[in-house]
């Protein structure tokens, strides 16, 4: 029985600067469970063959799928081989798919970020486009790097969100401002996935998984980043947080 607060497990990349391996996340990954949940952040290493996520997801309430600057290699989704010198971490790909399966499986809240919203869709089957901005009619989706930090991680383009879906429920309007930093994108949606938000070029950039009794959302963008500043993205952050506490109660 615990009373604490919840445990939120924090994916990680693993990087290698030699002699060393790294396991790292961002900051703002962290700051935002305690910030925005009121949680305490748990960081799971990029290690899916020393740790048995069954029994680590046994001690959770609740799963962060993080960005990453890495790519979800394509043999996952039966895709064309990736530009040479593309970034890869296959062990962050094992984790993280790893994860996502066990936590819906007990119906554990999921909240999946960029990286980890190209993840959760890969799952269930869906596909990737590799460069958005190379396909006909799609915005430049990337970064700009000559900018600061702070005016990357800014609200760029709309989101459409779908009409009665969870993120419309907020009452914020149909349409939203959120940032724009990443290169891949849905292609296909996986089966028994939800649409819940479109860029103005129609790429999807937030969906769900189909259930009423699981909290499983994904999104293209970054609400982490300053959680706090923006009413959407503390909206998104306060959603997860409710579903962690039902869930953290109801496994006293």
């Amino acid at each position: 029985m615990r009373d604490a607060l919840p445990l939120i497990g924090v994916t990680s990349d693993r990087s290698n600067e030699a002699p060393h391996h790294l396991h790292q996340v961002g900051e703002k990954y962290v700051k935002s469970i305690v910030d925005g949940v009121n949680g305490l952040p748990v960081i799971i290493p990029a290690l899916p063959n020393e740790i048995d996520v069954e029994k680590l997801l046994d001690r959770l309430d609740g799963v962060m799928i993080t960005g990453s600057y890495s790519m979800l290699e394509p043999h996952h989704y039966d895709g064309p081989a990736l530009q040479p010198g593309t970034l890869i971490d296959p062990a962050r790909d094992a984790m993280s798919m790893s994860l996502i399966k066990g936590a819906i499986a007990r119906k554990m809240p999921v909240l999946c970020i960029c990286r980890g919203f190209q993840e959760l869709n890969v799952v269930y089957g869906g596909t990737l486009h590799q460069a958005v901005h190379n396909e006909a009619g799609m915005l430049d989706h990337r970064d700009d790097k000559s900018l600061t930090f702070a005016e990357q991680y800014a609200p760029t383009h709309d989101l459409e969100l779908t009409e009665g879906g969870l993120l419309a429920s907020f009452g914020l309007g149909q349409t939203v401002q959120v940032n724009s930093i990443h290169e891949q994108g849905i292609k296909d949606l996986g089966q028994g996935l939800l649409i819940e938000g479109r860029a103005p070029d129609g790429l999807i950039e937030a969906i769900r998984l189909d259930s009423d009794d699981q909290f499983c959302l994904a999104l293209q963008f970054h609400p982490e980043y300053r959680v706090k500043e923006n009413a959407f993205y503390t909206a998104i952050f306060s959603a997860f947080s409710q579903a962690v506490s039902a869930y953290q109660t109801s496994n006293k």
